[in-house]
């Protein structure tokens, strides 16, 4: 339960970050132009929910057989993940807290892709979903490697905490689709707001990461606490 709550939280920490939220109001503003009705808005914002969830786990069950089914390594995550997992969060921390500005390659899909899929209904807006979950930017892959991962090594769940935590990702799509349904005006004030929030929230998770981190550091490294 509380490593599911994490995920979530992960989730929407990711989703209000600017490189996704701006990727995500952009594609649902092209799914639902044309005049969108509210139950139109909800479909199409869960679709592309659910088309995010499909790709952080799909991407997280093929790290795990890659990596997991090597019996060695399987061994050595067992022994020594309390270990690595203080550095990584602590890591993950000052990146989100800007300590620490990383520069991150980014793939985009190409406007051939994105054309097709707008055409192509509650379905393309999966599809959207899957495609933008894969284009990482420093914060969102911060959060995904750096903290979601290690947590669902640590918790052997590769299935249901990326899932939890890629649906918690669109959840604020589904806002944003019922401001866009009700009008920019709506949208700019919605997009404001959230942009102040996301701030605050950002750091104060970036310094609970930074605290925990320490905590499994000098606990499980220098068996001080």
């Amino acid at each position: 339960m509380i490593e599911a709550a994490t995920a979530f939280w992960l989730g929407i920490l990711t989703s209000i970050s600017p490189c996704p939220l701006a990727s995500n109001i952009a594609a649902l503003s092209f799914c639902l132009r044309g005049g969108p009705t509210s139950r139109k808005a909800a479909l199409f914002g869960t679709a592309y929910s659910i088309g995010r969830a499909a790709a952080y786990t799909g991407l997280a069950m093929l790290i795990a057989a890659a990596g997991l089914s090597t019996p060695t390594l399987s061994d050595f995550l067992q022994r020594y993940m309390n270990k690595a997992l203080g550095p990584i969060l602590v890591l993950t921390g000052t990146v989100l807290l800007d300590l620490l500005p990383i520069g991150f390659w980014s793939w985009r899909p190409s406007e051939a892709w994105t054309s097709r899929l707008v055409s192509g209904g509650a379905l393309g807006s999966a599809g959207m979903g899957f495609l933008l979950a894969l284009a990482f930017c420093p914060v969102s892959a911060a959060l995904f490697f750096g903290a979601l991962i290690p947590l669902a090594v640590k918790s052997r769940s590769f299935a249901l905490l990326p899932f939890v935590y890629g649906f918690a990702t669109g959840l604020p799509v589904l806002l944003f689709a019922a401001a866009i349904s009700g009008g920019t005006a709506t949208l700019a004030k919605s997009y404001a707001t959230t942009a102040v929030l996301e701030r605050w929230m950002r750091i104060v998770t970036g310094a609970v990461l930074v605290l925990l981190g320490a905590y499994f550091t000098f606990r499980h490294i220098f068996h001080i606490l």
